[in-house]
């Protein structure tokens, strides 16, 4: 393959994605391509052919330009095109054991994920410490389950609120009642 051949081939989907996001968060700031150029050592043309969804960028590219627009990298990463409405169908619970589905990451300064956690019945499962700084929000929707971090179990059923320090050991557990909770993980930005 020659380089005009590399050239002419479609843009990757992440590629594409990448591009559509770094366009439209410059937009969002009021800025030029010449501007966030300048501030990331790109050339505009460079830039330009980013945006268009070409090219490869480098995770390094990518963390330039997200430090020059004052966004998490993983905000250049998202094929969510915008705030639009997001409908997620309800799926079903497995059977044989825990169900977590990431239903939205939520960006802009910092992150927020939202998560459905179905837990079946006698289920246990510990809590893996996330990035320092982290806070876990869990609203159980139905059923009962005790958790919370792991030196602080809490008993929590339908309709609680339990909020904690994510960054630390944590743990989920049920008896003979299964649960079903939306947990809202909050992370600090590092940009």
């Amino acid at each position: 393959m020659n380089a005009s051949d590399r050239e002419r081939r479609p843009a990757s989907s992440a590629a594409a994605a990448a591009g559509a996001q770094i366009q439209r968060r410059r937009l969002q700031r009021g800025m030029s391509q010449a501007e966030l150029a300048r501030r990331t050592g790109l050339s505009k043309g460079t830039l330009s052919q980013l945006e268009a969804g070409g090219g490869n960028p480098t995770i390094d590219t990518l963390d330039a330009i997200a430090v020059a627009l004052g966004i998490p990298l993983t905000d250049l990463l998202t094929r969510q095109a915008g705030p639009g409405t997001h409908h997620v169908p309800a799926t079903p619970a497995g059977q044989d054991g825990p169900t977590r589905e990431l239903l939205r990451r939520i960006s802009g300064g910092h992150s927020l994920e939202l998560w459905r956690l179905r837990l079946p019945p006698h289920t246990s499962v510990d809590g893996v410490p996330h990035a320092p700084g982290t806070v876990e929000h869990l609203l159980v929707a139905s059923g009962r389950l005790t958790a919370g971090p792991s030196d602080d179990l809490r008993l929590l059923q339908a309709g609680d609120l339990l909020a904690f320090a994510g960054d630390a050991p944590h743990a989920y557990r049920t008896d003979a009642t299964p649960a079903d909770v939306t947990v809202v993980i909050a992370s600090p930005s590092f940009t």
